[in-house]
């Protein structure tokens, strides 16, 4: 049996009239916390604000200003994502199975914007180092060989 826990924002709003809970009353509040990734903003009348903003061509203010570099297209797409997970009735939010692959997508999209940043362009004399962060597995040569060797000629 599930119990209920929670703030009043992140909660169902259906779960709140019925005391019935279900899958998508998870992605009601999943829907609520996307946005607040991205706007930094506190969750009450959050999809209220966020809905009005892009209805009046003002999303892009709606954004986090600690992050100067928004790829504002890809955040509208998100956003619009969120604010179907916060859907006030349960039959108009999306299936987890259809959220997921978007949430990839855009990850997938940060991940490149990411690697382009890091290393602008390929080059065979990439450091090794470079590598080793960039990846999840070490390499030959990994970072704690690299730290033991360099501490070992310091000390020298």
């Amino acid at each position: 049996m599930t119990s209920t826990a929670g703030t009043f924002c992140y909660i169902d709003p259906e779960y709140q009239q019925t005391g019935m809970l279900g899958i998508k009353s998870d992605v009601y509040s999943l829907g609520i916390m996307l946005l607040q990734i991205i706007t930094a903003r506190p969750p009450m009348g959050l999809t209220h604000h966020v809905e009005s903003s892009i209805e009046n061509g003002t999303f892009k203010e709606m954004l986090d200003p600690q992050v100067t570099d928004w790829p504002v297209e890809e955040a509208l797409v998100f956003a619009k994502l969120a604010l179907q997970c916060a859907e006030l009735r349960r039959k108009d939010r999306p299936h987890l199975g259809q959220i997921l692959p978007e949430l990839n997508r855009l990850r997938e999209l940060a991940e490149e914007s990411l690697m382009g940043r890091i290393m602008p362009s390929y080059s065979p004399y990439v450091s090794s180092y470079h590598q080793d962060v960039m990846s999840d597995q070490p390499s030959f040569g990994s970072t704690r060989s690299r730290t033991s060797s360099t501490s070992s000629n310091y000390s020298k």
